[in-house]
């Protein structure tokens, strides 16, 4: 009989970040729950997690960022079974002013002011992410 206490527990690591436009609204994705999140996926083996949030920016709006401190980490659980580490850090927007462009990844894409943010449908840690980030460069 084997011991699964032994057996280290595995789940996905995904690094977000919390990208702000030079009016300080927050870029967002919408997902196939139906619910907000923010840009960033997979941690690849070998990659460094802010290389792993500027790139995957990129890949879902089309924006370059300068990847700035970590902001938080937590525990989700989208569904049940199912853990994902979240890695959150705050982001700025670089080169000229652009429209984030929607990827075939998410169902829509949205830039929200701070007060907006309250009200969507979004998993609470992204929320406080997000507050964190508004916090620390003294936007309101």
């Amino acid at each position: 009989m084997s011991d699964s206490s032994n057996v280290p527990r595995t789940f996905p690591i995904s690094v977000k970040g919390v990208v702000l436009d030079s009016q300080d609204r927050v870029l967002l994705l919408k997902n196939e729950r139906e619910e907000w999140e923010l840009p960033g996926g997979k941690l690849e083996l070998g990659e460094e997690p802010a290389d792993c949030v500027a790139r995957e920016v990129q890949e879902e709006s089309g924006w370059d960022v300068a990847v700035g401190p970590l902001l938080d980490v937590w525990m989700y659980q989208p569904i049940p079974d199912r853990h994902v580490f979240i890695v959150t850090y705050g982001c700025r927007r670089l080169g000229p002013e652009q429209a984030p462009v929607l990827s075939n990844e998410h169902k829509e894409i949205g830039l929200f002011a701070r007060g907006q943010v309250v009200d969507l449908v979004m998993p609470q840690g992204y929320k406080d992410s997000i507050t964190r980030w508004y916090d620390q460069l003294g936007v309101d």
